[in-house]
């Protein structure tokens, strides 16, 4: 599949964030930040030109556009990542790291994971992974089953199996997302996730204790219905990928579907929630 990558240069670390937050919500799906700079991938086939358009007009920036084959992504994307490191709550602790296989692990990290993208979102680079980290890191997955909604390349479903899940759901219908998240599998050893292609699951009837949902606003709406029959009484459901002006949409939407929000946190203009779902 053909994938576009549009480069803005010369734009400040707070217009970076609101290209990403408004790409995303337009179809992009995968982002490099550098200094001065933001790299955005598209499918070629959910290219939506107007609202691009409009979205350029709006901040009255420049891009340049190339097509990208996925050996092209892996390459530039060798030589720019660095590896991610998730501090526990209170601040003390390493939680996480997020690593090439290139690179060294570091000892004082409680989980290790290994990760390439191939095109793939979620590296932990990204405000609305990380979030989802952060607030994983609070859960007890201990003999837990688990769904991963929207698992890109299978970094929350791989963290799950680490802290302790017995069996988790990695879905999505990408299958780039897909084969990459397999290949990620395979290089942390785990063996309890099984990879899904599909819109949502067709899991049985209170299967989840614990959900991860970190997709968009839409997408999540759309599933609302499909997440709580997925879930057993009470389940933990962790939503990201929400812009922090969606709030009033998100927790509407939530409140209707009998959703307990127990928390919300904001990071670089996203949003994370964690919920408890219908008794």
């Amino acid at each position: 599949m053909t994938h576009y990558e549009y480069i803005f240069e010369g734009i400040s670390a707070e217009l970076s964030d609101l290209l990403l937050a408004e790409l995303s919500e337009i179809g992009f799906e995968g982002f490099e930040e550098q200094e001065s700079t933001l790299k955005a991938f598209v499918k070629s086939t959910e290219f939506e030109n107007e609202l691009f358009d409009i979205l350029v007009e709006k901040y009255n920036v420049t891009y340049r556009k190339s097509i990208v084959s996925e050996k092209n992504w892996n390459e530039e994307w060798e030589k720019d990542f660095e590896p991610i490191v998730v501090k526990s709550p209170n601040e003390e602790a390493v939680f996480c790291m997020v690593r090439a296989s290139f690179h060294k692990p570091i000892s004082e990290s409680t989980f290790d994971i290994i990760i390439t993208p191939k095109m793939s979102f979620g590296t932990g680079h990204h405000a609305t992974t990380l979030q989802m980290m952060q607030g994983m890191s609070v859960i007890n997955f201990q003999n837990k089953r688990v769904i991963d909604f929207g698992t890109g390349t299978g970094l929350l479903a791989i963290l799950a199996e680490k802290m302790g899940a017995k069996e988790i759901l990695a879905i999505d219908n990408d299958d780039w997302s897909i084969n990459n998240a397999k290949e990620n599998l395979i290089a942390n050893g785990c063996t309890k996730v099984s990879v899904v292609k599909a819109d949502f699951c067709d899991a049985s009837t209170a299967y989840a204790d614990v959900v991860l949902a970190n997709i968009n606003l839409n997408v999540i709406k759309a599933n609302l219905k499909d997440i709580v029959k997925s879930c057993k009484p009470n389940a933990t459901v962790l939503f990201s990928g929400i812009l922090t002006d969606d709030e009033t949409d998100i927790v509407g939407a939530l409140n209707e579907a009998a959703f307990q929000v127990n928390k919300i946190q904001n990071h670089k203009g996203w949003m994370f929630l964690t919920t408890c779902a219908p008794h």
